[in-house]
């Protein structure tokens, strides 16, 4: 029997019986169409968030009080036996060449108010550094004077609270009120949305040595520092470290580069990536079984094809590669069938969220692909072993 023979010979079996062939390859579609959609749907999240940090920029240092042990991941609680202030901000400045641009941070929740509107808000006490180090733009007005020693009674409203403060009108020189502060606004930064979980538009940002007096704070939260090119970011940090350990007569500072960040979210992101195909490809396994029914349910109904093949000269072997190959064929059209689902269910996914750049990894197409394949011919095994074993002349005799 030719190989051509052998399938046209597997393809009639199978559309003999169009809906139990139907239905395990359906089976097999939705396996390896959900090994798509989820491995695209993990390797989306990993790709958003390396987006998400490369646009911050890749040669950033962050600087944060107190000393916590870390591998890449965010850090966690720790104690903080020394404040991280302006002074040591100077400090660094002054005594790292490499440094670029550096910024302080100081955050807390307040009420801003205009008027009869009011919302509570988060502040974000920083300089003008702070503009350039987190790629920011203004749409109006302009941001923080540059430091002079005094410290004005302004403010730069994010997107959100200007629309809301100020529907319909222009909020360049208004006074608003934040707390018990009465800060002239001037400048609205444009739309920035969400990155990294924060909603950069909610924000209204004050001059730091206010936002610390506002919030009666003696640390900076965070110190952003950027380093002059991406290669001097680890000299940059061993610097700052040394540094502020010599301020602080022992090393009570955490400094992240935003590569080890990223590096850790990365790893995780995916083991989850892994762990997600891992799920669907059991489905897979179902749908083998599935085929493992057909297959012997059509070995029964076959009986007495079986014995006039071999009482015609068919060698076992090819009784054996004749339900093979329809195992094989069913799960290899299932295969099809799914990446072509799983495809189009990626490209509705972008439609819903447009963010998200979900694709999947080509290892996990050609892992569908082949492990369709291969659950065709594994659980195809069984019933074409049990048809290779029937006797000629018993499996005549049978009705």
């Amino acid at each position: 029997m030719s190989g051509r023979d052998l399938l046209a010979f597997a393809l009639r079996a199978l559309t003999g019986h169009r809906l139990r062939s139907a239905l395990s390859l359906l089976g097999v579609a939705i396996g390896v169409a959900a090994v798509v959609l989820l491995t695209a749907l993990g390797e989306g999240a990993r790709r958003y968030v390396t987006q998400q940090f490369e646009s911050l920029g890749s040669n950033v240092l962050i600087v944060m009080p107190g000393r916590v042990e870390t591998t890449g991941g965010v850090p966690g609680f720790g104690g903080v036996p020394n404040d991280l202030t302006l002074a040591d901000l100077e400090a660094i400045r002054r005594g790292v060449p490499s440094v670029s641009r550096i910024a302080p941070l100081a955050v807390g929740t307040e009420t801003i108010a205009f008027g009869d509107r009011r919302r509570q808000v988060p502040v974000a006490g920083t300089t003008r550094d702070m503009l350039d180090i987190r790629h920011l733009t203004v749409a109006r007005g302009d941001y923080l004077p540059r430091e002079t020693g005094r410290e004005p009674a302004v403010v730069v409203l994010g997107q959100t609270v200007a629309n809301e403060l100020f529907p319909g009108l222009d909020p360049v020189g208004q006074v608003v009120r934040i707390g018990a502060w009465r800060m002239r606004v001037i400048g609205v930064n444009a739309s920035r949305g969400v990155q990294m979980g924060t909603n950069f538009d909610e924000f209204v940002i004050v001059p730091v040595a206010t936002a610390m007096r506002m919030f009666d704070r003696s640390s900076l939260f965070r110190v952003l520092i950027e380093v002059r090119s991406h290669g001097e970011l680890d000299q940059a940090k061993a610097a700052v470290e040394a540094l502020l350990t010599a301020r602080h007569r022992e090393l009570d500072v955490t400094c992240l580069t935003q590569d080890a960040v990223l590096t850790g979210l990365n790893s995780i992101l995916g083991a989850l990536t892994l762990a997600l195909g891992g799920i669907a490809a059991v489905s897979l396994a179902v749908a083998g079984v599935g085929i493992m029914n057909v297959m012997l349910i059509s070995v029964s109904e076959r009986t007495r094809e079986v014995g006039l093949l071999k009482a015609l000269g068919a060698g076992r072997r090819q009784v054996l590669s004749v339900f093979l190959a329809e195992a094989v064929m069913l799960s290899g059209a299932g295969g099809v069938v799914g990446l072509a689902v799983g495809f189009v269910a990626v490209q509705v996914l972008i439609g819903f969220y447009p963010g998200l750049p979900a694709r999947p990894p080509l290892w996990a197409v050609v892992a569908a692909s082949v492990l369709s394949l291969l659950v065709g011919a594994g659980f195809g095994v069984l019933p074409a072993r049990r048809a290779m074993r029937l006797e000629p002349v018993a499996a005549l005799s049978r009705r």
